[in-house]
């Protein structure tokens, strides 16, 4: 997993930087089906019957489609109708990658029905050399955009093309 202290530093050291409170981003690479199977692996589970959730521990994977979340705990909570994810929670460090799009944070929330994702802590996205951070991500997969929250921090690599 990619440590953002190291990674911030780095692009910073390497020059240019915008600061701001806020900022929409194009997400493009993590436009999702929120229709498609999603498919966990672990090293173990735990169901609770009871409230109608399921805990992931351990090396935890899950797929839709082409978007991977990685993380060492996940909650994931049914809907009252029987076999139908609500949400996923997911905590411990967590990574969401698709394609050359990654992002990082302490805690993600999957909304399955809204099609969103909502990534909290010390939030890192990289998109090909650029990067940005901040406290907060929520992500739209129907529209492929994200809006960050949380002083912003932005670091663009300049093209070598005038």
């Amino acid at each position: 997993m990619l440590r953002p202290f190291f990674i911030i530093l780095a692009l910073a050291a390497s020059g240019g930087g915008a600061l701001a409170q806020g900022a929409q981003v194009a997400f493009g690479g993590m436009q999702q089906d929120t229709k498609l199977p999603v498919e966990v692996s672990a090293d173990s589970l735990s169901v609770n019957q009871a409230d109608g959730t399921a805990l992931y521990t351990g090396n935890v994977v899950i797929g839709q489609g082409e978007m991977r979340l990685a993380a060492p705990r996940v909650l994931v909570v049914y809907a009252e109708s029987a076999g139908r994810i609500e949400r996923l929670e997911a905590t411990g460090g967590v990574t969401l990658v698709n394609g050359d799009e990654a992002a990082e944070a302490e805690r993600a929330d999957y909304n399955i029905d809204a099609g969103t994702v909502v990534m909290t802590g010390n939030v890192l996205l990289t998109q090909g050399g650029n990067a940005l951070t901040s406290e907060s991500m929520t992500v739209n997969l129907e529209s492929g955009t994200a809006q960050m929250s949380g002083r912003v921090r932005t670091v663009l690599q300049q093209s070598d093309n005038p």
